[in-house]
């Protein structure tokens, strides 16, 4: 048992999972995944083609014929970070294959590390094959290596992300992901119900819906019909979550963008079909800032507009993610950022201090901020939200809610409520009583006890 850490980064996925098993003289690929769980999910889809074309997953350097790397771009902290990655793949096996946002930049890599096999983008699946099919040729055995009945999985049984869209049309200044991924390319509507309804029955009990802009889902098909269980449904993110949570699992929605049609999600969640969550990258509140990083400027409609979402479903949970030390960004504007999350109340939030990344447009900005006044004003940022966090965490204590098991150890029992995303929220344990519990069980829970990120509870008889 861990307790959740209050500066846990929130571009992260959790860590991959990995099965050992493989027959003898069978061909090994290890994989080294790094950053967001949309990379995870493309280290899942790759994993899936090597595995039906004969490969088995190495958890380890030492036994992997070759390591793919998949990297991470994002910050120029995760950027080192995949550098690291590449080296220490490098200096433990030799056989390297890169992959991912950073494989964008080949001449960066290559010039950190020319040995690398192979270096390929973001998503670009057949030219990570070809390179693992040059570096390891397939040895399938017909009798044993067939496609497998469901995809690999990197995160526990019980939950699984499910990528409805590639890319982003977004232009903020601090990022370079649609340079990296491109402009938004949203999957058929069919497609992804198709395949959330294959997680369902293979026992997922939990949907975790990302991309790089949920709410623009379908925007470049021009939300363009599909026949789906014997009625056409809209490429819509309305329709897609209407119909995800008629499958009988968790469906979590995350990076919504706050457009005005996303008050048509919040009945689904108040009816029950959908998690009352929302991840929505708000970043910060000035109105200048907001205009600094190319954002919509309406922090003042936004609070009327959660305020409407309180209304209509008042036990919904709201994530957010921020920056503090954008360029420019002066006392009085990150007072105002503090102001207004006293006032919108969140009740997950995560913080970056802001980061050049070569590429990106902010990186011209005037007026950096000094380091040190980036730490100084994080720290007081989670403060705040710390506080907020207890407060609110305090009002459960007494309360019957809803639990998914994630893990169970000699200590107790972790545990998420609906308002709460695999690595990124708080958890809930129970400490007694939870022997016969197992990951993805769903159990009703008595609230015991809390604490600034975390509660405590019981079965509840």
């Amino acid at each position: 048992m861990s307790l959740n850490p209050p500066d846990l980064r929130p571009d992260r996925a959790p860590a991959p999972r990995f099965d050992a098993a493989a027959r003898p003289g069978q061909p090994r690929v290890g994989m080294v995944s790094l950053g967001c769980p949309k990379a995870l999910v493309d280290s899942e889809r790759i994993l899936t083609r090597l595995r039906a074309e004969g490969y088995a997953i190495s958890p380890d350097y030492a036994g992997a014929d070759a390591v793919i790397v998949n990297t991470c771009g994002f910050l120029d902290s995760a950027r080192a970070e995949s550098l690291e990655a590449i080296g220490e793949a490098l200096a433990d096996n030799g056989r390297v294959i890169v992959t991912g946002c950073l494989g964008a930049e080949e001449h960066l890599i290559r010039g950190a590390h020319p040995t690398v096999l192979a270096v390929t983008g973001p998503h670009q699946y057949e030219a990570v094959l070809d390179a693992v099919h040059a570096a390891v040729p397939p040895a399938p055995d017909p009798f044993v290596d067939l496609l497998p009945a469901s995809a690999v999985h990197l995160t526990p049984r019980h939950y699984s992300y499910l990528k409805i869209s590639e890319g982003c049309n977004h232009k903020c200044k601090f990022c370079i992901i649609p340079d990296m991924r491109g402009r938004l390319v949203s999957r058929p509507v069919n497609a992804v119900l198709r395949e959330a309804e294959k997680l369902v029955a293979a026992g997922v009990r939990e949907l975790l819906v990302i991309s790089q802009d949920t709410s623009a889902y379908g925007v470049d098909r021009r939300h363009d019909a599909h026949p789906w269980q014997g009625r056409e449904v809209r490429s819509h993110i309305t329709d897609l979550a209407r119909e995800l949570g008629q499958l009988g699992a968790w469906v979590r929605l995350h990076y919504v963008y706050p457009y005005p049609h996303v008050r048509e999600l919040i009945p689904l969640m108040g009816e029950g079909g959908v998690l009352p969550y929302l991840d929505i990258p708000f970043q910060h509140s000035h109105p200048d800032v907001l205009r600094r990083m190319a954002r919509p400027a309406a922090s003042a409609r936004t609070l009327d507009e959660i305020a409407r979402w309180r209304a209509d479903c008042p036990e919904i949970t709201l994530r957010s993610t921020f920056i503090v030390g954008y360029p420019g960004e002066t006392e009085a504007e990150f007072q105002h950022l503090l102001d207004w999350l006293g006032e919108a109340r969140l009740d997950r939030v995560g913080c970056f201090r802001f980061e050049n990344v070569a590429g990106a447009r902010a990186n011209a900005l005037p007026d950096q901020v000094p380091e040190d006044v980036k730490e100084d004003r994080w720290q007081r940022f989670m403060e705040t939200a710390a506080a907020i966090s207890a407060e609110k965490l305090a009002t459960r204590v007494g309360s019957r809610i809803e639990v998914i098991v994630d893990e169970v150890d000699d200590e107790a029992a972790t545990c998420r409520t609906r308002g709460d995303a695999p690595e990124i929220d708080g958890h809930l344990y129970i400490d007694e009583g939870f022997e016969r519990l197992k990951p993805g069980d769903i159990v009703p829970v008595e609230v015991e006890e809390s604490d600034a990120y975390d509660l405590w509870g019981r079965v509840a008889g």
